[in-house]
């Protein structure tokens, strides 16, 4: 999705302001955005959840901290399923007589479910190239998520590393199943993504599904 959270590479955004190690949150209810998010009834994956951040306004979105987009998108999910109103939201209660739902999860098993290691890797298809290939990441322009950067597109770089199967998010952001995908590193010079101005030394390495990329 070409929108306004695909910066990379773009300049005038203002600095990166490392934060502390071990600090996760700013705040108590960054939290607990994060915990009502891995509990919401709407069992939305983690590809929905980035693809309805992705959908807010330009201007809102710049606007937003990271935890309001959170909100912002699980907000959203609720309503799109039937599972809360506007108005309920805005008020914090239910209207009366809503049915009250089982929770998808228990305030005892939030901790658990954040220290469990999950894995995209699948079973899927052989790998259509090796490391070694030189490939291009395809220009594509897509309406729903993807996740090729927008300033890779249409470049040339290597193959570096082969990762096996991996659930294809485009098709998983939009409930189209798992899709599992063959994964690669690929390396790009510095200069073929910026120009000769930039560091002949330089590379940059993205992780990339195979639908993204063609030989070159």
């Amino acid at each position: 999705m070409n929108g306004v959270h695909d910066m990379g590479g773009m300049e005038n955004l203002g600095p990166v302001i490392p934060e502390p190690e071990g600090e996760g949150f700013h705040a108590a209810w960054e939290g607990r955005v994060h915990a009502m998010s891995v509990a919401s009834p709407t069992r939305s994956n983690i590809d929905a959840g980035r693809h309805q951040r992705e959908k807010i306004p330009g201007p809102e979105y710049l606007a937003m901290s990271y935890y309001e987009k959170w909100f912002r998108g699980l907000t959203e999910l609720l309503v799109a399923h039937g599972h809360a109103t506007w108005a309920e939201i805005a008020r914090g209660k239910a209207e009366p007589g809503f049915a009250k739902a089982t929770p998808l999860l228990r305030a005892e098993e939030v901790t658990p479910r954040f220290m469990r290691r999950g894995s995209y890797v699948r079973d899927g298809a052989a790998p259509a190239f090796a490391v070694g290939d030189a490939v291009s990441a395809r220009d594509l322009n897509p309406h729903g998520h993807t996740r090729l950067p927008r300033y890779v597109r249409g470049r040339e770089g290597v193959i570096t590393a082969l990762h096996g199967a991996h659930v294809f998010p485009d098709s998983h952001a939009h409930g189209q199943g798992e899709d599992p995908r063959p994964l690669y590193t690929v390396r790009f010079a510095a200069r073929e993504l910026w120009g000769e101005a930039a560091n002949p030394r330089d590379s940059v390495s993205l992780d990339l599904w195979e639908p993204y990329l063609e030989r070159a």
